[in-house]
């Protein structure tokens, strides 16, 4: 198996890691830039706290309806014009005393701009890295993920305070121009995906659907994603979680920090499993990463809980397996819509697992609602699973770890998914 050294030697996937990492950190920056912002033109918690909702929500409508672009067009120039779109957007929010009614649309259009950019790299990601090397290059892509936004929340503060939120969010324009121009010089320029046939917008969503659904182990590997509205509760809930056990704000920061140094390191130990374990352990992986939550109801201190959320990471990392095994086995043509309607599933049950933990949390002790969702979990953990063993009870269950035809079509061919397969 290649080595992340051959990884850094690919010009296009260094561009590419390269651009996703500016932009993500710059996407915090920016939601600390607009929360402060709007904080101090109203005084208003509530009107804050509905500005940050706004930098997620618009994830669940443009994930299905914009999507699809990335299976219309050339992906490259798809996501060039995501960021040059979303640098734009941000130039003008940065305008001295814009209306608040006026941001939050503008910040919902930017939101919007990125479901088309994120449909179009993760397609994009397995020709850039056709055979194996794609797992890595997605557990790199995903641990920078969680390392820049660490990052960015932690420094966009200070930023704040020192440029102002105007400065910020024109340096979080810039991040998308640097994006933009990586992209667009050092990726290839490869066609727009080859269809079998013309087809309006509406088919294209309502084709995508039907894939999806339709297709039992897909639709396992959507409900395998969709667990994760389960164990997320842990960090949804860290700061009152971090009071309950006599700890303050550094409480909190350790269990931020645990879930997403567990997440990295599990990604980065999982990338290097060969196809098969892969594919083996992904079911016991969801399930572990709720069961180790359960503990929780015995109230154990700020060492031991910082721990169970950290393993609990580590086990969300089957996401890794079950991300690049979704997008190898949906036709290249279709890939971004159905990238998008995957991710909107997830973003829902994480928004629902999340809304009913604070609900629950508001009468029972926090510790017992961590625990509960990890033992509900479990349970929608192995129903997924059941669903997942089923689905491959007709052929070894390594098989769907194999990249697509060149052709566009789908193929389960599990002896054949450790070899290599050359640059198309």
């Amino acid at each position: 198996m290649p080595g992340y050294r051959e990884l850094a030697r690919d010009g296009e996937f260094r561009a590419l890691f390269v651009a996703h990492l500016v932009s993500v950190a710059g996407d915090q920056f920016a939601r600390v830039a607009l929360t402060v912002h709007v904080y101090n033109r109203t005084a208003s918690a509530g009107l804050t706290a509905l500005t940050y909702a706004l930098t997620f929500l618009p994830d669940l409508v443009g994930g299905p309806l914009l999507s699809g672009l990335a299976d219309r067009f050339a992906r490259r120039e798809v996501m060039v014009a995501a960021d040059l779109v979303r640098a734009a957007l941000l130039l003008v929010m940065a305008v001295p005393l814009m209306p608040l009614w006026a941001l939050a649309a503008l910040l919902v259009l930017v939101q919007f701009a990125g479901a088309p950019h994120g449909a179009a790299r993760a397609a994009l990601l397995p020709q850039i890295l056709p055979d194996e090397r794609y797992p890595q290059g997605q557990a790199v892509l995903s641990t920078v993920t969680q390392v820049a936004q660490v990052a960015g929340f932690l420094t966009g503060g200070a930023l704040v305070a020192l440029l102002g939120p105007g400065l910020v969010l024109v340096a979080d324009a810039g991040t998308f121009g640097v994006s933009a121009l990586l992209v667009g010089v050092f990726l290839l320029d490869r066609p727009a995906p080859r269809r079998p046939r013309v087809s309006a917008w509406p088919a294209d969503l309502v084709g995508g659907a039907r894939l999806v659904w339709g297709e039992r182990r897909l639709r396992a590997l959507v409900a395998l994603a969709c667990v994760s509205g389960f164990y997320i509760v842990g960090e949804a809930l860290a700061v009152p979680y971090a009071a309950q056990v006599g700890a303050g704000p550094a409480g909190v920061g350790s269990i931020f920090a645990a879930y997403a140094a567990g997440t990295a390191v599990g990604m980065l130990l999982v990338a290097h499993l060969n196809a098969r374990t892969q594919l083996r352990v992904m079911p016991w992986l969801a399930i572990a990463a709720c069961a180790v939550l359960v503990p929780a109801a015995l109230r154990p201190g700020l060492v031991v809980s910082v721990g169970l959320f950290a393993l609990s990471g580590a086990a969300s990392a089957y996401h890794l397996v079950a991300n690049t095994t979704f997008v190898r086995a949906v036709p290249d043509f279709s890939r971004g819509q159905a990238y998008g309607l995957a991710v909107t599933a997830l973003r829902v049950s994480q928004g629902v697992g999340v809304a009913l933990a604070g609900l629950a949390a508001e009468t029972v002790a926090v510790h017992r609602v961590v625990a509960a969702a990890g033992a509900l979990g479990v349970l929608a953990a192995g129903g997924a699973a059941i669903l997942w063993w089923v689905s491959g009870s007709r052929s070894n269950a390594s098989r769907s770890g194999a990249p697509s035809r060149s052709d566009g079509t789908s193929r389960w061919d599990g002896p054949d998914a450790g070899k290599r397969y050359g640059r198309s």
